[in-house]
């Protein structure tokens, strides 16, 4: 059965017709290619390879690029194609954010015309896999602090240091990483460092119960020697990576409104059927009703958070601190309709043949990831103050 949407407000009007055909595209994907497979794939802890060729088909990485063949299209489009992702998954919306936002972008906007040109064709066709070396194990909300370091060899650089937690590691045939030139209080610098390089390992972060039909790795780097020509010579400084995790932080505020979406119409189609005390569907009772308000009122107000964070961008108005704001309320929504929809389900919630408790674990590291609620509280806090309460204040 097709998705309908959940759309109590009919914001569906407010899109254009080119906007909902993108939508529908991959809706229709979700629905025939991806959810079919997924509760397998996150039971086995597999992430399925074999739907990046048909993403690819259907231009979804680097997909408001305008070179290269890409479709340029509008970021409300993009918003939408990283909600219906995530509907399927959020690992699934995480590799495509990833190779779009986080390795597409960087290397469009900081790259060489040479880098492009070897990269971003094959990105954009999943030919090459891409991923975003920030995080280090010490090292999440305090980027600064990070202790990988680049040193000058002749032409070359020496890279030593590690990062964790990262999307596509070890898959990845290209990451994008950021470190310290010359020595932990250097500047922070980008470096393309390729799959296969000595010393560049990627082991696997084991044992995860959340995201499990996702990739997540180590970055290892043990005097890797990198060639001039893959320093990304348009960023210095945090702005550079700070900048890529704007764009991810973006997808993930409409994504996590696909999570809230699957768990609400799961919940609701359950109460519907399942019955309870004289044969009456337990969507009638008070309590499962005043759950249901609950969550349709939030998601709605997280539809109308991210149209108008979309539209911000595309008009060139959207500031960090706006991402902050919708990232932090749709995780949370899609957090909250996970919780109640599992206590709706009873016992089923916790059973794979329902995707709810999949959704579930995997909101609890979107909860954390690319900035944690606690963080991008934070964030707001500044913005609205003028005051930072980071010490020290961070870039």
């Amino acid at each position: 059965m097709s998705f309908a949407g959940v759309d109590f407000l009919g914001i569906e009007d407010m899109l254009s017709e080119d906007e909902r055909a993108v939508r529908d595209l991959v809706r229709g994907f979700v629905d025939e290619d991806v959810l079919p497979i997924i509760e397998e794939c996150a039971y086995e802890g597999r992430f399925p390879k074999e739907l990046i060729p048909k993403m690819a088909a259907m231009n979804l990485f680097g997909s408001t690029i305008s070179e290269y063949g890409l479709p340029g299209l509008n970021n409300v489009a993009y918003g939408l194609i990283t909600e219906e992702l995530e509907r399927g998954d959020s690992g699934l919306r995480s590799f495509v954010s990833v190779q779009s936002s986080l390795v597409m972008y960087p290397i469009f906007t900081y790259g060489s015309r040479g880098q492009k040109d070897r990269w971003i064709p094959a990105l954009s066709k999943g030919e090459k896999i891409g991923c975003f070396g920030l995080t280090e194990p010490d090292f999440g909300s305090n980027p600064a602090g990070m202790r990988t370091v680049a040193k000058k060899d002749g032409s070359d650089w020496i890279l030593n240091g590690a990062k964790a937690w990262i999307t596509n590691g070890s898959i990845a045939d290209v990451a994008v990483v950021w470190a310290k030139v010359g020595d932990a209080n250097g500047p922070v610098r980008g470096f393309l460092v390729e799959k296969g390089m000595k010393g560049f390992t990627t082991p696997e972060h084991r044992m995860k119960m959340s995201l499990r039909a996702s990739v997540t790795s180590q970055l290892v780097f043990e005097d890797v020697r990198v060639p001039a020509e893959s320093l990304l010579p348009g960023a210095e400084g945090l702005k550079g990576p700070l900048s890529c995790l704007t764009q991810a932080r973006y997808g993930i505020s409409w994504g996590a409104l696909g999570s809230a979406m699957a768990t609400y119409t799961c919940a609701l189609d359950y109460a519907k059927s399942r019955k309870q005390f004289k044969d009456r569907p337990i969507a009638s009772h008070q309590m499962v009703q005043a759950k249901f308000a609950f969550m349709i009122t939030e998601i709605t107000k997280g539809q109308l958070l991210a149209l108008r964070l979309g539209r911000m961008k595309d008009a060139g108005t959207m500031k960090p601190e706006h991402v902050s704001m919708v990232k932090r309320n749709n995780v949370w929504v899609a957090r909250e309709c996970a919780k109640l929809a599992r206590e709706i389900l009873g016992a089923n919630g916790i059973s794979g043949e329902y995707p709810v408790f999949r959704h579930l674990a995997n909101i609890e590291s979107v909860f954390t990831y690319e900035g944690t609620h606690d963080i991008h509280t934070l964030v707001l806090g500044q913005a609205v103050t003028g005051i930072p309460s980071y010490n020290p204040p961070m870039e």
